[in-house]
C-alpha cells in the first residue's frame, strides 16, 4: 500500500512543512522546530525521502537575476488524442528548457504550458520554432502574465 499524506503523523506533516520552506535547514533546526532529537529526525526525514514524500531539494533561482521573468502560459490543442499521440507530445515536451511546467488538462484544450524565456522575442522563438513544432500540436494560444502572485507549493 502506498503511503499518503493522510498516513503521516503530525510531526512527519511538520517535518515536510518546514522543509518545503527552507530546504537547507540543519537537521538539528529541523529537530529543534518540530520537537524532536536530532537522531529520531533525522530517522523521519530518511523515511520521508525512501517513502518519496520528499523527491528531491534544489536552489530556488531568482527568475530577474537569471534574466527569466517573462511568463507565458500557452494552451496547446492537439490535432489527435490517442494514447500514443499524448505520448508522444509528453515524451517530446520535456526536451525543451524554457518549458517550466506542463499539465494535461481536461476542458477546452489538451496541455497547458508555463514557459519562462527572457523577453517576448525569446518566447515567440520558443513558440514558433519549439512548442508548434511538438507532435500533434494543432494550434495554441499565449496568455502572458503580468505579475506572479503566488508561486509557491505549500
Amino acid at each position: 500500500m502506498t503511503k499518503t499524506a493522510r498516513d503521516l503523523d503530525q510531526i512527519d506533516q511538520a517535518i515536510l512543512r518546514v522543509l518545503s520552506k527552507d530546504g537547507r535547514i540543519t537537521v538539528t533546526e529541523l529537530a529543534n522546530l518540530v520537537g524532536l532529537s536530532k537522531t529520531p529526525c533525522q530517522i523521519r526525514l530518511k523515511r520521508l525521502i525512501d517513502e518519496d514524500f520528499i523527491q528531491g531539494f534544489k536552489a530556488k533561482l531568482n527568475p530577474a537575476k537569471m534574466c527569466l521573468e517573462h511568463v507565458t502560459f500557452v494552451e496547446v490543442k492537439m490535432s489527435n488524442t490517442s494514447e500514443a499521440s499524448l505520448q508522444a507530445f509528453n515524451d517530446a515536451v520535456v526536451g525543451i528548457p524554457e518549458i517550466e511546467q506542463c499539465h494535461m488538462i481536461a476542458g477546452a484544450f489538451d496541455y497547458l504550458l508555463k514557459i519562462r524565456t527572457t523577453d517576448i522575442q525569446s518566447y515567440r522563438r520558443v513558440l514558433a520554432e519549439l512548442v508548434s513544432g511538438l507532435p500533434n500540436v494543432s494550434s495554441t494560444s499565449t496568455h502572458v502574465s503580468m505579475e506572479s502572485v503566488i508561486d509557491e507549493i505549500a
